[in-house]
């Protein structure tokens, strides 16, 4: 299995890197115009509008016979994936090392980099009309998920990656370490059976795995593939478009999940490199030796040194107050929690 080097990554990430966004609250604002910086090298189109008539563009570049399919921002609050493909953007159009172009000469690439805008601009995880866009590809009740819907069925990928944010609860199953990276190949039934569909997925996020553990040592988790009937990323792996559902977790310290985005960065590349140089993909074993994603953390915790008073656990909610986004620390627990996990952790002696 072919890898990118992680100095060539680092490189790439420290110079194409796009500055002009920063930080976990990305508005349709924020991306308009480096949405036309790259109108030149790629084909920028609008696709359709959201509820509230925000538009939703799609960025398409490559000239290969593989085709691949990147969302971001479906869940209007989970911001790092658009950031990513954006600085993804930068590198295939400006980078001319061979695996670049071994990526443009072999791949089509289409990118929806905000499917829900309106979401998106209220910090929410829902559309305007509170519809859930990832529980929504059956109905399509709402505006995005047609766009989306149609998208797919124009462009018809071999592979497809669905970008998302999870909370700082997760870690990974048998380690001490927050989940910066899960992976998931969605189920196409519930008995979870093993598809061919499925194990090309499997396959690709084996390769971003093996990559990722050389920079983020057992941080990578996987997700439950429970079968969600409504969900996009099931449904869309039962149509035979192979989904890899990536969420972006916590590093430690990184509450804007700058860091968190360099690796996902590294992780989708490599992902989108291992589509384009192979043929065969039918090697998946390995994708069940990545550990669990568990929910086991807090972002802080006050504890008792001699534990005769009970620990008391915080997350962090966050909200847009003074159009700003804030995390406000909310107590969520109050017990004996010899065994939790923190983000931060605060000891006092009596």
């Amino acid at each position: 299995m072919s890898l990118l080097s992680i100095s060539l990554l680092d490189a790439f990430f420290k110079k194409e890197k796009e500055t002009s966004l920063f930080g976990r609250w990305i508005r349709f604002e924020d991306i308009a115009s480096i949405i036309f910086k790259h109108e030149k090298n790629t084909s920028v189109k609008q696709i359709g509008y959201s509820e509230q008539k925000r538009p939703i563009y799609s960025i398409q570049l490559g000239t290969g016979k593989k085709k691949i399919l990147i969302w971001s921002q479906m869940h209007g609050n989970e911001s790092t994936g658009t950031k990513v493909v954006f600085d993804l953007l930068n590198t295939l159009t400006q980078s001319k090392e061979p695996c670049i172009e071994q990526i443009l000469k072999a791949c089509t690439l289409q990118i929806i980099p905000m499917l829900n805008p309106d979401g998106a601009e209220e910090y929410t995880r829902v559309n305007s009309n509170k519809v859930d866009l990832n529980r929504d590809a059956v109905n399509r009740s709402a505006t995005e998920s047609k766009v989306l819907r149609k998208a797919l069925d124009t462009f018809q990928p071999n592979f497809c990656f669905n970008l998302h944010d999870q909370r700082t609860i997760f870690g990974v199953e048998g380690t001490t370490k927050p989940a910066t990276i899960s992976f998931l190949a969605p189920s196409e039934d519930k008995d979870r059976t093993l598809t061919a569909g499925r194990i090309q997925t499997m396959n690709v996020i084996v390769a971003m795995n093996n990559l990722l553990q050389q920079v983020i040592p057992n941080a990578v988790g996987r997700y439950t593939d429970e079968f969600y009937p409504t969900a996009t990323g099931d449904n869309f792996q039962k149509l035979g478009y192979n989904t890899v559902l990536i969420e972006a977790g916590h590093y430690p310290n990184d509450y804007e999940r700058e860091i968190t985005r360099k690796y996902h960065f590294f992780g989708l590349l490599q992902g989108i490199y291992h589509i384009a140089i192979n043929e065969d993909f039918t090697t998946y074993e390995t994708y069940f030796d990545i550990p669990n994603n568990v929910k086991n953390f807090y972002d802080v915790v006050h504890r008792h040194a001699n534990h005769q008073k009970e620990t008391v656990a915080y997350q962090y909610e966050e909200k847009i107050i003074d159009n700003k986004l804030v995390f406000d620390l909310q107590k969520v627990a109050q017990m004996e929690l010899k065994n939790s996990l923190s983000h931060n952790e605060i000891v006092f002696d009596s």
